[in-house]
């Protein structure tokens, strides 16, 4: 379990996050979802440990990491712009990271991350040769060798769309299922989160404005913010919303 204990975050004297207080079961998927400027980037760098925060702690499973360093907390993370090597084939990238590994990784378990992610026609080539979605499922493979203890994506579809965006949706969902790994995604997209998620933490100007699951955000918003920002992003009103999402929300 990973818990957020009153976590506040200010960049030259401006509040960016607020007493934030969380806590996420092992294998949810939890997506981090606001407008632009609300905080959550900066909450999901905080729990990865590339950003400090003012005052708060990260546990984990009990453990206190709260001033333990990025590369000790064992969490990786997918990047929005997948941070992939152009120079390098998918598959030099996938197995990248295990250079400074201590923890062995056989060359079958890779394989089966492989095998799992459909990427075994793709290996020789080379970055540029990838479509979206090929590169979305090269970078999940290269984070998921490493066996992470958490999986944190940032905007992991937004460079996509149709039926690739679909297809990457439900590949994160079978790898939090399959290896019952917690992954916490940022979005701003209620769609994506609703439809993705386990839970929705939906934040504003840097608190949290409501968190639960997507039955709760729809059918019981915790205020007007929440309703309008849903409502207004979807493009949509409200009596149209069940017809959308489907009889799990109703």
């Amino acid at each position: 379990m990973l818990q957020l204990q009153n976590i506040s975050k200010q960049y030259d004297h401006k509040v960016v996050l607020d007493d934030i207080n969380l806590e996420i079961q092992t294998g949810e998927i939890v997506s981090l979802l606001g407008p632009s400027g609300s905080g959550k980037t900066t909450l999901l760098n905080i729990i990865l440990g590339l950003t400090t925060m003012n005052r708060g702690k990260v546990i984990f499973n009990d453990v206190d990491l709260t001033n333990v360093p990025m590369k000790r907390r064992g969490f990786n993370i997918v990047f929005q712009d997948y941070a992939l090597f152009p120079n390098l084939n998918a598959y030099d990238n996938i197995v990248y990271g295990l250079r400074n590994k201590k923890e062995v990784v056989s060359e079958k378990e890779i394989q089966d991350y492989i095998e799992f992610l459909g990427l075994k026609p793709h290996l020789a080539k080379k970055i540029g040769e990838l479509s979206g979605g090929q590169k979305q499922r090269v970078a999940l493979a290269r984070t998921l060798v490493t066996k992470p203890k958490i999986l944190l994506l940032d905007e992991p579809l937004s460079a996509l769309d149709g039926v690739i965006k679909e297809s990457i949706k439900q590949r994160i969902q079978l790898i939090a299922k399959e290896f019952k790994l917690t992954t916490i995604i940022v979005t701003h997209d209620p769609e994506e989160a609703l439809t993705l998620s386990d839970k929705i933490v939906i934040i504003n100007e840097g608190t949290i404005a409501q968190f639960g699951t997507p039955h709760e955000i729809i059918n019981q918003p915790s205020n007007h913010f929440v309703e309008e920002f849903i409502l207004k992003q979807l493009h949509i009103k409200r009596q149209n919303i069940y017809n959308l999402f489907g009889d799990n929300y109703a």
